[in-house]
């Protein structure tokens, strides 16, 4: 089963991976931006989200394993690859998997030591969503307050509904594999995993989520990478900043 990808541009491979509960269509007005400047943007949906395929398993390896197949079947090499949070652990192992594949690797606000798993209330909300009720997406973000008070945060997974017909609603995602599966999320990756090649990792000035403490394990594990900070913003640093964030990029990549 291959993922599905929303392709924008022309020119040298460039993969951007979504995090956890999130979807290519995230990152839409930015790749945009990237392709002006002769990339070909791959907006990846990683299984169970957006509209790729539906599956019980879900982990790094069979991430990293989709990827694989994405590469392989659009025949990419020599690719950028970028990835945000989940998206970024993903990017972390396949780059350090397959070295040959990546020329350069951009990592959004995550590390790759263990994090204890947070997403209880956003679950439990996206679990408490009775589409047989609720017929409308303002209907389902009253629901979905009651348990996400941040209105940034409820506008971001409620882009994962659709309509399934003109008068029946869904989601997209495959809650009850992630429900399931959620603590593989934060899981560690393989202190053995190494990458060599150029490696950019960028944080959020206000995110805790790459600290000082683990830039000796970054370092340790991509020997070339920077780190970088974004001003004024948090874990979504990519939509809270996307000026500085788009800067910093192209920066690396050009």
């Amino acid at each position: 089963m291959q993922l599905h990808s929303n392709i924008i541009g022309e020119g040298k491979p460039f993969i951007i991976l979504h995090g956890f509960l999130g979807m290519g269509d995230n990152w839409k007005t930015l790749a945009k931006q990237f392709s002006a400047l002769s990339f070909q943007v791959h907006l990846v949906d990683q299984r169970n989200h957006g509209r790729s395929f539906h599956d019980s398993e879900f982990n790094y390896d069979v991430l990293a394993t989709d990827l694989k197949a994405y590469c392989s079947h659009h025949n990419l090499k020599d690719i950028i690859l970028l990835g945000h949070s989940m998206g970024g652990k993903t990017a972390m192992l396949f780059a350090a998997l397959y070295p040959e594949i990546v020329s350069k690797l951009i990592v959004a606000d995550i590390a790759p030591r263990f994090y204890p798993v947070h997403h209880d209330a956003i679950l439990e909300g996206l679990s408490s969503l009775d589409f047989e009720q609720i017929t409308s997406r303002k209907e389902a973000e009253i629901q979905l307050s009651k348990y996400v008070q941040d209105v940034g945060t409820r506008q971001f997974l409620l882009k994962n509904i659709y309509r399934i017909s003109s008068n029946a609603l869904g989601l997209r995602i495959n809650l009850k594999a992630l429900r399931t599966n959620v603590f593989e999320v934060g899981e560690a990756l393989p202190t053995t995993l190494n990458f060599q090649k150029d490696t950019l990792f960028l944080r959020g000035d206000k995110s805790e989520y790459i600290s000082t403490q683990d830039e000796p394990l970054i370092k340790h594990q991509f020997p070339s990478a920077i780190i970088k900070t974004i001003s004024n913003a948090g874990h979504w640093l990519h939509a809270e900043n996307p000026v500085e964030f788009y800067n910093r990029v192209c920066a690396f990549i050009t």
